[in-house]
């Protein structure tokens, strides 16, 4: 027993310092493909396949959470009843949770601190917005002011 409190060893067949290789987080942003996203070990070293797979899913969600900040599939006629309103109110508080939870699900891809991930981010929330929030394809005439039927992720 050494003074640090040590009783063994670790083997010294290398599988400690690849494991701990692997376990390395970067705190800065890096190129490459050796990356950790979202789960331990996933989408694992040297396989550019799911690399690509963790990054068209990063895309995804950050598009997703663009068109739930934007949809407007629960407008309702004004002469609606109290029931259905209550509906409609609980309807707009589960698509807000699951946005919120997409919009985080990003965050922590981001916070990989890859830089291939933090563009496709970007990319999926451009195209997303280009494509549900920006006036190029809004062909209908909404309400003035609102954009939505969900809260606004923004303060402005």
């Amino acid at each position: 027993m050494d003074g640090g409190g040590h009783t063994h060893s670790p083997p010294s067949n290398g599988t400690m310092m690849m494991h701990r290789r692997h376990m390395m987080m970067h705190m800065t942003f890096f190129w490459g493909k050796n990356a950790e996203i979202l789960f331990d070990g996933w989408p694992g070293y040297g396989h550019l396949g799911m690399y690509l797979l963790a990054l068209a899913l990063v895309f995804f969600l950050a598009f997703i959470v663009e068109w739930l900040s934007n949809c407007t599939i629960l407008r309702g006629s004004s002469s609606s009843s109290q029931r259905s309103a209550a509906a409609v109110g609980m309807l707009q508080t589960l698509l807000y949770a699951v946005r919120i939870g997409l919009a985080y699900l990003v965050m922590l891809a981001i916070m990989s601190f890859n830089a291939g991930v933090f563009l496709v981010a970007i990319a999926g929330h451009s195209i997303g917005f280009f494509l549900f929030g920006s006036r190029a394809f809004n062909k209908q005439a909404s309400a003035p002011g609102k954009t939505s039927d969900l809260p606004p992720m923004n303060c402005c």
